[in-house]
């Protein structure tokens, strides 16, 4: 096992990514993936991701699961998944690094589908398996005789119970196994509202992913279907989770999300808060907000909070020329079409060229029902919706441009 020198190396270098704010990633399956021999259909695509500026792709679950899609986990440490055999994955991993491009595992240890009856005649055991745990691994909220949950349950299965000090251990050690054997470098993880964010920080510091996010999705602020303007309790539940991982990890900015997907209909301002600023989490801590428009869960064919699809180039022409941190949802870059996967490139192309990265300066110059427009750091501005605009001065040259879009630099 190769460590990365002293115990402090890992961690720094997880806030060298952060700290140069220069990701983009990419969520690359959805929710029928395993449908088509996925490890082997990724290792194809990995050389246009890597000549298209991704800098991370984000993988189904590896591992053994209860239903294919890999979010129910059984046993941890099988790599045959509905995906791929293991020597698949392990070439897919071999090509990746090849390529440049960090491959992100999705770590789902929120719960954990049993093997044998234990007490109750709850599937709450995990005999005969790696990590046989007992029934104190599970929460007592969720049949087993472990403590209450420190989170939300994950319902009809059952929830791990994170602060026994075995259950810490072991998945550190599958964390690291993961990490510095199998080959992942990042880490995505799953409900993250499920279990408190001082284990995911105990769980960083141990195995030291160079980059991590976490899914901390709840409900945004609605007054029946009408999504209210202010979302500033939602996205400070987010920024808390994130505080709570001690600022090592990054989280999802579902407030940007939830706000760009009802912005786009004619709503565009939306898009400045109160005091001017973006209304998501990048509006208040953009080094550690993820941006995008759709996942597995959202969209694909689950749909269950998608954004408008006639307006997705006018998402990306928002959430590429932003703060944040960019994350592109495989449907749109490879099933959508050559011209979106091409009009999502020239704006990765020029957020590159601009050097626009997560914590770069934004000035909102409109931000009204058809016209949202904006100077990102001072060297590149952009439009979005249906009314005409184009920055004033002689120095500001088109870039990109498509439906209900445009961006300039300097």
């Amino acid at each position: 096992m190769g460590y990365l020198g002293n115990d402090n190396d890992g961690v720094q270098e997880t806030q060298i990514v952060i700290r140069n704010g220069r990701e983009i990633l990419l969520q690359a399956f959805n929710w029928e993936s395993r449908k088509h021999d996925w490890w082997r259909n990724l290792e194809k695509k990995v050389p246009d991701m890597a000549k298209s500026g991704i800098t991370s792709a984000w993988l189904p679950p590896p591992t053994n699961s209860f239903s294919p899609e890999g979010y129910l986990p059984q046993n941890l440490y099988s790599l045959n998944s509905s995906y791929g055999s293991e020597s698949l994955l392990k070439a897919l991993l071999i090509k990746m690094k090849q390529y440049n491009i960090r491959p992100m595992a999705d770590i789902v240890i929120n719960h954990r589908v049993g093997t044998t009856q234990g007490h109750g005649g709850k599937y709450n055991r995990y005999d005969w398996i790696p990590l046989s745990w007992d029934e104190r691994a599970v929460t007592s909220c969720t049949g087993g005789l472990g403590n209450r949950s420190t989170g939300d349950n994950f319902n009809g299965v059952p929830n791990i119970d994170h602060t026994q000090d075995f259950v810490r251990k072991d998945l550190i050690g599958w964390l690291k196994w993961l990490r510095y054997t199998v080959g992942f470098q990042d880490f995505r993880f799953d409900f993250a509202r499920g279990y408190s964010a001082k284990y995911v920080k105990e769980y960083i510091e141990g195995a030291k992913p160079i980059f991590s996010v976490g899914e901390y999705w709840d409900t945004c602020s609605y007054k029946g279907t009408y999504l209210e303007y202010n979302q500033d309790s939602h996205r400070q539940r987010i920024i808390n989770w994130i505080d709570g991982t001690g600022q090592l990890s990054t989280a999802f900015d579902f407030t940007t999300k939830g706000i760009l997907q009802e912005a786009v209909k004619g709503q565009l301002w939306r898009l400045r808060d109160a005091q001017g600023k973006p209304p998501g989490v990048i509006g208040w801590w953009p080094s550690r907000a993820v941006t995008f428009l759709d996942n597995h869960d959202t969209g694909s064919t689950q749909g269950h909070w998608p954004f408008p699809s006639n307006h997705v180039m006018e998402g990306y022409a928002y959430i590429l020329t932003h703060p944040g941190i960019p994350s592109i949802f495989y449907d749109h870059f490879y099933d959508w079409g050559s011209d979106m996967h091409d009009q999502i490139v020239k704006l990765i192309n020029v957020r590159k060229q601009q050097d626009i990265q997560s914590r770069s300066s934004i000035r909102i110059l409109e931000a009204r029902a058809n016209l949202y427009a904006a100077i990102i750091g001072e060297k590149l501005c952009m439009k979005i919706g249906g009314d005409s605009w184009c920055p004033t001065g002689f120095e500001w040259k088109l870039a990109a441009y498509g439906h209900q879009y445009a961006v300039w630099h300097k």
